[in-house]
């Protein structure tokens, strides 16, 4: 294992966290304000341009953050370990934490269940819309739930390893990760406020709680990252919060989605640390560089 520093000091590490956070949120605007270019006409020519905007600030980031680094070789494997990206144990990184991360829908799966049940039992369908409208709504879903993967690849894939490096502590990254995560989402702030045409009052409120979400589930995937050492694992479980949404807890429909959360998040605090046991993902955890930290877990 390497000194708890790895040749990044932790004013460097800071501040270029902060300068991604920085650029990825400013180069989303950088069209209409500094290029002058037209307002999107539509809502598909808006998440292009918001796509290839974000892919610029990651692929600025992926090479800062290898310039950075104390990487020795530059041989694309090992330049992509660094990051969390490999192929080996992908499986793994998949199942594994795609299954803890349902555990907190089961209130959700327990409504979705019985919703199916009462709509077949009332009028002997399925419940479930096959129509085109329903199929694209569900395909709008899956597209919109790709977008964590350039989130993940700065805020987790670059800013972890530099943290670390930095010689900040493996719980400490994990607190102060989702820092940089929520203050990206402090823009929709301006956005809620200008075209919702609401109250700032209600603004803050409905954008505080988005932040605070933000903040834990940015705590989660840093933790799914620095354990595991795999980008798949909290790539995969943004990916499936942002498909469902917000976990059911309670519904006046039936009691059981409340039975059902609180026996999910009892599950997944159970087996949140047996799930994510740095010897499920790799095949050695004695020889940790200095970006990754999940020796100090085995």
């Amino acid at each position: 294992m390497e000194a708890e520093g790895g040749g990044v000091t932790v004013a460097v590490a800071m501040v270029a966290c902060t300068a991604m956070t920085v650029f990825y949120v400013a180069i989303l605007y950088s069209p209409t304000l500094i290029l002058r270019l037209p307002p999107p006409a539509s809502f598909k020519s808006f998440m292009i341009r918001r796509f290839v905007c974000a892919g610029i600030s990651t692929v600025v980031s992926l090479v800062v953050c290898a310039l950075i680094l104390p990487i020795k070789s530059w041989e694309v494997s090992y330049l992509f370990s660094a990051y969390g990206i490999r192929l080996h144990h992908t499986w793994q990184a998949v199942a594994l934490p795609l299954f803890l991360t349902s555990l907190m829908y089961s209130g959700s799966f327990v409504l979705k269940f019985f919703s199916l049940w009462s709509s077949w039992a009332e009028h002997g369908d399925h419940g479930i819309d096959l129509s085109f409208d329903g199929l694209r709504s569900v395909l709008l879903k899956l597209v919109n739930s790709t977008a964590p993967l350039t989130e993940e690849l700065v805020f987790r894939a670059c800013m972890i390893p530099l943290l670390l490096c930095g010689g900040f502590k493996p719980y400490t990254v994990i607190l102060l990760s989702p820092v940089f995560f929520s203050l990206a989402h402090l823009n929709h702030l301006l956005e809620f406020y200008m075209q919702q045409d609401t109250s700032l009052l209600k603004a803050c409120m409905v954008v505080g709680f988005q932040l605070g979400y933000t903040v834990i589930f940015g705590s989660y995937a840093s933790f799914l990252f620095v354990r595991t050492g795999h980008l798949a694992a909290p790539l995969v479980s943004h990916m499936f919060c942002n498909f469902m949404g917000l976990p059911t807890f309670f519904s006046r429909k039936t009691g059981l989605a409340s039975v059902g959360f609180v026996a999910g998040v009892v599950g997944f605090i159970y087996l949140l640390f047996p799930l994510t046991s740095p010897d499920l993902y790799n095949d050695r955890t004695n020889d940790c560089k200095c970006w990754h930290r999940y020796c100090d877990w085995s």
